[in-house]
């Protein structure tokens, strides 16, 4: 919950998601947005993100689109220029321009008062790989689970997959995007899910990325939902950072627990007391 929020009692009536996106990768990068439909455009389609830096803005209600990160880029005073990956029209603003594959995206269907706003959300390898990107909820209800592609399959990416630049793993394509045929890309006569099933290729996407879409036909295991929430976007997440995320959580939790117990041993023996000495009084 937060300011703009609007309810009557415990139900919510409107409300704005709060997204930030956070670079956790050692360079700057360039995160791209683009809505469907028309959509509000937010962060101005695009902008400069530095190591470490973060940026902030929230999406109305009903708000359909995607997030991800351009790198290797070279802007003028006027925007234009060109990325490595994930270029979008050669503009810093992508608006009404999605990322040229490959690149890996955040994607999300926020809700409104119509669903109890439930969101939608997921990270896609479908157009190929680039980053890592890590998807938290926050604040909300409902499973809220933790989406993302934490390993780096730059490193890992088969020789006819990979892209370079100056000698360097920049980007791992998808399988529709390097061979562009029926059957990894889901179309034509392999356009259900009967009809186009898992690839090797696919398939080492999602033993790197569990939690990530890794072809077209990957929902069971890879959209999320969410009520009422906002949302941290994270690039390069690293499994170390995510590790001591936990351990702290746990540490918090386990300090709770510690403090619940003697708390309660304190009120015990508090009682013991009062009876003992309720027992040993003298009677008036």
């Amino acid at each position: 919950m937060h300011i703009t929020d609007t309810y009557v009692g415990s139900e919510v009536l409107a409300r704005e998601t709060m997204f930030t996106l956070k670079n956790l990768c050692s360079d700057t990068i360039w995160p791209g947005t683009l809505a469907e439909n028309n959509g509000a455009v937010l962060g101005g389609g695009g902008f400069s993100l530095a190591a470490g830096a973060s940026n902030q803005f929230p999406a109305p209600a009903g708000w359909s689109g995607r997030f991800w990160a351009r790198t290797g880029c070279k802007f003028d005073g006027s925007g234009n220029g060109k990325c490595n990956t994930g270029d979008c029209g050669n503009k810093l603003n992508c608006t009404g321009s999605g990322g040229v594959p490959p690149v890996t995206l955040a994607e999300f269907t926020i809700g409104s008062r119509d669903n109890h706003f439930m969101d939608f959300y997921d990270v896609s390898l479908v157009d190929g790989y680039n980053v890592g990107i890590g998807i938290r909820p926050s604040n909300g209800n409902g499973d809220c689970k933790y989406a993302g592609c934490v390993a780096d399959l730059n490193a890992n990416c088969p020789p006819e997959l990979e892209v370079t630049s100056a000698g360097s793993g920049v980007a791992c394509k998808s399988a529709c995007t390097a061979f562009n045929t029926p059957e990894y890309c889901c179309t034509g006569d392999h356009a259900t899910p009967a009809t186009c099933p898992p690839t090797q290729y696919s398939r080492l996407f999602k033993q790197a990325c569990p939690d990530a879409y890794s072809y077209a036909y990957d929902d069971e295991t890879s959209t999320f939902t969410c009520s009422v929430a906002d949302y941290l976007i994270t690039f390069c997440p690293s499994g170390t950072q995510l590790l001591q995320m936990e351990n702290l959580e746990n540490h918090i939790l386990s300090s709770i627990i510690s403090n619940y117990r003697l708390l309660l041993q304190k009120l015990r023996s508090g009682v013991k007391h009062i009876f003992r000495d309720a027992i040993n009084a003298p009677m008036l």
